[in-house]
């Protein structure tokens, strides 16, 4: 076989016309880039960007209507008030725009988080000065008035006076692993995508922030290789079923320098997801979640005093997902809310009290994304799967009227609005076509076109690439599923072809989408090219198809979707040009859990499967997410223990690639381990490789990964 595999490699180098994984993976002639960080400024007429050029950087003003460079704000170049030239990785702006905050030399956490050297720019003296001497920030923000910056240190929380450089610390009781002031947990960063815990009144006289007591929480160790003694790290991690941390917000009287407890904690055991300031400056919103997740509550806390009052709730039988989408209006006692009561994602619009006003979107399809609200014009603008879950629009709607598209009709689109919704930038994708960005008027007419990544299109051209096939299917259970195929490049329906299905399967998450797929396009067209048809479905549990769909799998996660990707290598192997034999499962993460099931539990239609950072058993992962869908292990055991691959080792037949990186924090190796270990305990052969000090990404290493786990298709499948 090895002799097989360098002839192949042979044959494969000297076609110009047949991709190679150096093509994918080492050369970047397929990145595809997008809009990137362009900010408006708050006059809606220009937008600033952060560019580099022969190794200097600048933040520049542009015109939205012309493109035209306005001015340099800043560049490395031109800032001399520092000893050696700045390279910044972010950058904000003050409230009036005269500052910039401008952040340096920084160190990722986890997922989000980073901490950082911060400098504050003044835009007309061209001089910047140092936030603090006295180690990293995180989270560094101007107060709305431009004079303080707040910033998180060491789990506390502090605040400097710009104009006299004095350093107030807010907090003193934070310490590693045990109490965080103004930031959050390693559960909150990942599963309620944030990590920032505080955030300035509009006025800029209060700072509500998050306090989290940890020091029940147990205890994950990481090993980082490399030295004599392999290092070891210790974080709070709550696997489900086990102790959260405590969650408290307090608000902060800048003028007093006094802070007030929010009377939310109707119970010990609760999720505070989200704070958000209204429009009043004496009204702080606190979302307030139950373990559960089932029912939300929305309270007003007064600033002063703490005390707290119930603006709204909504339940769910199933549970409820956490958005960025409550909006507060500034000229009304109203607030924007998504929900899917009527069963499909929709925008409504309630008063203060809670009152429904009315529901500004309905229909049986789902908004996906909002992107805000106009109260100039009363336009509402969102992202939505009108047409088909497989394809996202940008549309604007009034109250009561119907929305218009303001983006291209297919395809994939995404939006980026001016301050004052007179200008966007659209972002639209094929499986096929890498991104195109352009830019419009409110009316949605364009203006011109910003990016066309021209340059991947033409390296596409050079290569020998099959056409990606949309289909539908129903299965024996009568759900009709979505899907797309990849077929090899000289498909001859008459012969006989080896598929190799990939998945995620995740809930509310979607694999098949008119919408550029990145490397793994590439590499699906790679094994495409060497006689493989590539498939990939979206089961039940996934997005975009209303709440029946998404929330079927609720108590039973991978139950419903085992059965429905069996289902898709069934219905595969009835086409008369597939080798049923030969059926191959590949999935990382939430997509490698599936392949494990598949490859147990689905093991008579599945002859090979490479799961990449598995969960194997839901006890070992968080609390949020978990709970989210299978409620507690001590509430639901049998949705737990049914449906983990550990469980069904002794099935096993076809041939199992296990991969992981050994500093997952956020899928633990654990998984893997544990799954060695009930492999072992049923006497059955697998292979296995193990990526030292990556996290669940795996990162940097991917032409070593995507080389392994080719080499594994061409012998095993």
């Amino acid at each position: 076989m090895l002799c097989g595999l360098l002839l192949l490699t042979s044959f494969v180098s000297a076609q110009n016309s047949q991709l190679k994984l150096e093509d994918i993976w080492a050369s970047r002639q397929f990145t595809s880039s997008g809009l990137g960080e362009v900010r408006s400024m708050k006059d809606g007429i220009h937008f600033t960007e952060m560019v580099s050029n022969a190794g200097i950087q600048y933040i520049t003003k542009l015109e939205f209507k012309t493109g035209n460079t306005k001015d340099t704000i800043w560049s490395s170049a031109s800032d001399k008030s520092q000893e050696k030239k700045m390279e910044i990785s972010n950058y904000q702006f003050s409230a009036d725009e005269t500052k910039l905050l401008l952040e340096t030399e920084s160190e990722p956490i986890y997922r989000h988080s980073t901490k950082s050297n911060n400098y504050v720019y003044d835009v007309a003296a061209k001089s910047t000065v140092a936030v603090s001497k006295n180690g990293k920030q995180q989270y560094a923000s101007f107060s709305p008035d431009g004079k303080s910056v707040c910033f998180v240190r060491d789990n506390n929380l502090y605040l400097v006076n710009l104009s006299t450089n004095q350093e107030t610390q807010i907090t003193s009781d934070g310490k590693r692993n045990e109490i965080i002031n103004g930031a959050t947990d390693w559960v909150y960063e990942e599963e309620f995508s944030f990590d920032k815990g505080f955030q300035w009144s509009p006025d800029g006289k209060s700072i509500a922030y998050y306090r989290f007591d940890e020091s029940a929480v147990k205890e994950f160790n990481l090993t980082y290789y490399g030295t004599l003694y392999p290092k070891e790290e210790k974080y709070k991690y709550p696997k489900a079923g086990e102790t959260n941390s405590t969650v408290e917000i307090y608000i902060y009287n800048v003028a007093s320098g006094k802070a007030v407890k929010a009377d939310v904690n109707k119970e010990a055991d609760q999720y505070i997801p989200r704070i958000k300031w209204t429009s009043d400056n004496s009204k702080l919103c606190v979302m307030r979640l139950n373990r559960l997740q089932n029912l939300l509550e929305l309270y007003a806390v007064n600033s002063s005093t703490g005390k707290s009052e119930l603006m709204f709730s909504e339940s769910n039988k199933a549970y409820i997902e956490i958005t960025d989408h409550l909006t507060f209006m500034k000229k009304s006692n109203e607030f924007i809310w998504t929900s899917t009561l009527d069963g499909f994602n929709h925008i409504y619009l309630y008063d203060l009290n809670g009152k429904l006003k009315q529901q500004i979107t309905k229909g049986k399809w789902d908004v996906t994304d909002f992107y805000g609200y106009d109260e100039a014009s009363g336009t509402y603008y969102f992202q939505a799967a009108m047409n088909s879950p497989m394809e996202k629009q940008v549309y604007a709607v009034s109250k009561g009227g119907t929305p218009r598209l303001i983006s291209p009709s297919t395809g994939t689109s995404d939006a980026k609005f001016s301050a004052n919704f007179k200008f966007y930038f659209i972002t639209n994708s094929k499986i096929d076509q890498p991104h195109i960005v352009t830019l419009h008027i409110w009316s949605g007419k364009q203006v011109r076109v910003i990016k066309d990544n021209k340059k991947v299109s033409e390296s596409m051209s050079g290569y020998n690439l099959s056409k990606t096939e949309f289909f539908n299917f129903t299965t024996s259970e009568g759900v009709s599923l979505n899907g797309w195929m990849i077929k090899p490049t000289d498909f001859n329906p008459s012969k006989k072809y080896p598929v190799f299905q990939y998945m995620y399967g995740g809930p509310n998450s979607q694999t098949v989408k008119n919408e550029w797929l990145g490397p793994n396009y590439f590499w699906f067209q790679m094994l495409a090219q060497n006689g493989y048809i590539i498939v990939s479905v979206d089961n039940r549990g996934t997005g975009a198809r209303g709440e029946a769909f998404n929330k079927c799998i609720y108590k039973q996660l991978g139950k419903l979707e085992t059965i429905d990707q069996i289902e898709v290598a069934k219905w595969m192997g009835k086409q008369t040009y597939v080798d049923a034999s030969r059926i191959g499962a590949f999935g990382w993460s939430y997509g490698g859990y599936m392949t494990s099931l598949l490859m147990t539990k689905g093991a008579d239609y599945f002859k090979a499967a490479i799961a990449v950072a598995p969960v194997t058993n839901w006890r070992y992962y968080d609390t949020i997410y978990t709970e989210r869908y299978l409620q507690t292990p001590q509430m639901n055991a049998t949705g737990y223990d049914e449906n983990s691959p550990i469980n069904f080792t002794d099935k096993l037949k076809g041939n199992y690639l296990l991969i992981h990186g050994t500093s997952d924090d956020n899928v633990h190796m654990q998984n893997s381990m544990e799954m060695v270990t009930s492999l072992v305990k049923e006497k059955k052969q697998f292979d296995s490789f193990y990526y030292p000090n990556k996290a669940h990404g795996i990162s940097g290493v991917r032409l070593h990964l995507y080389q392994k786990m080719t080499n594994f298709i061409l012998e095993k499948l």
